[in-house]
């Protein structure tokens, strides 16, 4: 049954594996959470200790204090891991720049291709929704290609309404409260 942790060393191998899912289906490029990852630490993340620096950053990006680009603004990562198996990511920004309140939203995640279609999307956002409560957010904006008929259904099952359409990119607002955003289900 997948767990949803902090970034953690220990699935070093699994999480290089789904980098390479990911650049075979075209992500990972410019304006990505990934492309960012690879341009700070591709050159040194196969090594034990390189990985071990780029855990370190993912913990103190949630940090305000923690050295960032001017437009980025702290956030906090979960990994969706089966075991030592790397399954996905959800981030949570705690605050919504000009960029992030017309297109990313508060909330983006994103799943492996080879553990897609399992419920994990919908698991992920549901378990993470009190950890964004508890960091003051309610409701969050969420956001999806318009063409992401997969991800905008995850969004709709979390609760979210939706709001507008802004270029390419649909809007939604999540309930994050407890009483609202119910525990998440068991997975099956």
């Amino acid at each position: 049954m997948p767990d949803l942790i902090e970034p953690d060393v220990r699935v070093r191998e699994s999480f290089l594996e789904s980098v390479e899912e990911f650049l075979a289906e075209g992500r990972g490029g410019e304006n990505t959470m990934l492309g960012l990852w690879r341009e700070k630490f591709a050159d040194r993340w196969e090594s034990e200790d390189g990985f071990a620096d780029f855990v370190a950053y993912l913990h103190a990006d949630a940090t305000p204090d923690a050295p960032r680009p001017d437009h980025h603004v702290p956030q906090s990562t979960w990994w969706l891991v089966e075991g030592d198996r790397y399954l996905g990511r959800i981030s949570c920004r705690h605050a919504l720049n000009d960029w992030l309140a017309e297109y990313g939203g508060h909330v983006g995640y994103e799943i492996r291709a080879s553990a897609r279609r399992r419920g994990h999307a919908t698991w992920m956002l549901r378990s993470v929704l009190p950890h964004v409560h508890a960091l003051g957010i309610d409701p969050a904006l969420l956001t999806c290609d318009d063409t992401n008929v997969a991800s905008r259904k995850v969004i709709e099952a979390a609760g979210g309404v939706f709001e507008d359409q802004r270029a390419q990119k649909l809007r939604f607002w999540v309930p994050t409260d407890v009483e609202t955003a119910a525990a998440a289900p068991s997975q099956e």
